[in-house]
């Protein structure tokens, strides 16, 4: 995570399950309208979400941010693609690691920094089902090692 990162307001917990995080970045989001009322609100969705690359830019898709429930004909199609702000090298490199077999942009975290919604995307690389396993096993060993430590330590 950045430093001095603010408020979170969502976490797609589901991408660390199937992906491999290789990099991390912080990016702005374009918003229009109510969003931002409805992301401080806490209405964002990130489990289905994914970053692609269109024209030398970055845009975030499949991200539902609920309408804002006093925004009327203000609200704006909820699951819309949604520019990203990044710098033109950060996009340069992005472009060269995305041309590599099976590594996607996702997104991980949404926050507020400075009163300006951020997201946190990641390189991410995705994982076969054995995979998975292996990680569950290896969290469920650490949990079980702490508890005995925790419980020897009374």
């Amino acid at each position: 995570m950045p430093k001095g990162f603010g408020k979170q307001i969502a976490q797609n917990k589901k991408a660390y399950h199937d992906y491999t995080i290789l990099e991390t970045l912080e990016a702005g989001i374009v918003l229009q309208g109510t969003e931002i009322k409805s992301i401080r609100n806490g209405k964002i969705n990130l489990k289905d979400g994914y970053v692609k690359l269109k024209d030398g830019e970055a845009y975030l898709w499949n991200v539902h941010i609920s309408p804002y429930e006093q925004g009327n004909i203000f609200n704006h199609d909820p699951l819309r693609s949604r520019k990203l702000l990044l710098h033109k090298k950060q996009l340069a490199k992005l472009v060269g690691e995305l041309k590599t077999q099976g590594t996607t942009l996702i997104p991980l975290k949404v926050y507020l920094k400075d009163g300006y919604a951020k997201v946190l995307v990641g390189l991410a690389k995705g994982k076969k089902q054995y995979d998975k396993r292996e990680d569950l096993k290896r969290k469920d060993q650490k949990r079980e090692i702490d508890r005995t430590l925790r419980l020897k330590n009374r």
